[in-house]
């Protein structure tokens, strides 16, 4: 990817990101992930409606590269079953630490395919993907009845 539109991307989404502002409505689960080593600290926010993500959103103090991905971790997990979202994370985890995945599936999410480069970055861009991870765990303890 050409590294300004990379750029653009990025700033792009830190500067305007997707759905920022939490709600208050009891058909969201909500988890908090945060970065020990830095200031990152968010709250996302999931609605999931007949085994699809109706909605994500999301608040909190992170850098560029958490906010960034943030923003464009909901714009590509609206609409998705939980199972594509299961595939989704599974692969951008697998491209951020540099093992084999498809591209095909994360859409602007492959402005992340060289975070690698910068190690101290990973946890940055991997932070929104916790908090979904966190909350789908959460839904099914719930309808598991643990």
């Amino acid at each position: 990817m050409d590294p300004n539109l990379r750029r653009e991307i990025i700033l792009e989404h830190y500067q305007h990101p997707i759905n920022r502002g939490l709600v208050d409505d009891e058909h969201y689960e909500k988890a908090n992930t945060h970065n020990d080593s830095c200031i990152d600290n968010i709250d996302v926010m999931m609605k999931i409606t007949d085994g699809k993500v109706e909605d994500i959103r999301f608040d909190g103090e992170a850098c560029a590269i958490s906010t960034s991905a943030t923003s464009i971790m909901i714009q590509t997990l609206i609409g998705k079953s939980v199972d594509e979202v299961k595939e989704i994370i599974e692969n951008y985890e697998h491209m951020i630490n540099e093992e084999d995945y498809r591209s095909d599936l994360l859409g602007e999410l492959i402005v992340y395919n060289e975070t690698y480069k910068q190690p101290n970055r990973k946890k940055c861009a991997l932070l929104p993907f916790e908090s979904i991870k966190k909350i789908l765990a959460k839904k099914e303890e719930k309808e598991n009845g643990i």
